[in-house]
């Protein structure tokens, strides 16, 4: 009789529980997001799964072009005749052979491409190996700009992130200093706006931001300047929760914001949609950012064309001033 209570007790359970607490587990199989990451940050049209499907397919395909097929060696091959045979005699090196094939079986499962859970709805981020997911991603809108082959349905944008911190303003700073000096340190120099999108986070301070790290850029070359209308390098920092994403792209203003749906439309089909020119478009600001439960699904659809990014302003002026 004292077994049979806990047995009802689990009969009395709703039908819909197991379901519900499968439910809760956060996708990735356990795999998130966290400073010290490399990989491509995308949005996508309330489809995650299938934007998930689309991101391997396209990165697949542009990632054997680049750099081949992935290879995979078979960790019996690394064993020669005379190693296997001593192994099997010997206890301790047999379980130690197990051990490195277990090991060597999960960096296998390490791919090109995986994805993590990104921590924001409506966002997959795809963590890289091995690549560099800035050019990988400009070649991608390099060609879908030249040929105006669309190729995917609910991807929205696609960002490199070539790396990630925490999302602390003092980890930013010490973090970017070294960050943007392939692109920005003496004698290397050019033209630079920032964009900014905070997802999940209210404790970060887009202002605060924003004059941290153009402070930094104009600390690391002077000659350093601002240009909202046809930068030369875009500085993306996409914040979600307590992890800080950044990347410093090309050719922003001519891939439509790293959209891959603007991206390849004809320059006559783009004016007919879009009549605001860039210019006004880049002067649009977020006083305070939304939330995930703010936003409804049209604005989600919308976008490319008003994400919440802020941009460094220069008041008119085309000097960095800080």
């Amino acid at each position: 009789m004292a077994t049979a209570e806990p047995v009802a007790a689990r009969k009395r359970r709703p039908k819909g529980h197991f379901a519900a607490a499968r439910a809760k587990r956060p996708r990735g199989s356990g795999r998130q997001l966290e400073a010290g990451m490399r990989g491509i940050l995308i949005t996508c049209n309330m489809n995650e799964r299938k934007c998930v499907g689309e991101a391997y397919s396209l990165l697949g395909e542009y990632g054997d072009l680049l750099y081949g097929p992935e290879q995979f060696s078979d960790p019996e091959e690394r064993l020669s005749g005379s190693e296997k045979e001593e192994d099997e005699d010997d206890v301790e090196a047999a379980l130690k052979k197990e051990v490195d094939q277990i090991r060597t079986s999960t960096e296998q499962k390490l791919r090109r491409f995986q994805s993590v859970e990104s921590g924001a709805n409506n966002v997959v981020f795809i963590r890289t190996r091995g690549i560099e997911p800035e050019n990988l991603v400009h070649h991608i809108l390099k060609d879908m700009h030249a040929t105006k082959k669309k190729k995917t349905r609910v991807i929205l944008r696609m960002l490199p992130i070539s790396g990630t911190c925490k999302a602390f303003m003092e980890d930013m700073k010490k973090y970017t200093e070294t960050f943007f000096e392939p692109w920005f340190k003496a004698p290397n120099k050019g033209t630079f706006q920032i964009v900014y999108k905070a997802r999940n986070n209210s404790h970060m301070s887009r202002e605060e931001v924003i004059k941290e790290l153009a402070g930094i850029v104009g600390s690391l070359n002077p000659e350093n300047k601002v240009d909202l209308n046809n930068p030369q390098y875009t500085i993306v920092v996409e914040i979600i929760k307590n992890v800080c994403c950044l990347s410093v792209v090309r050719d922003y203003v001519l891939f439509r914001k790293y959209n891959l749906q603007e991206v390849v439309k004809s320059n006559k089909e783009d004016a007919q949609q879009n009549p605001s020119t860039v210019t006004e478009e880049q002067n649009l600001t977020v006083v305070k950012p939304e939330t995930e439960e703010e936003k409804s699904s049209e604005e989600v659809k919308q976008e490319n064309k008003s994400e919440g990014e802020i941009q460094a302003e220069s008041k008119g002026n085309d000097t960095l001033t800080v």
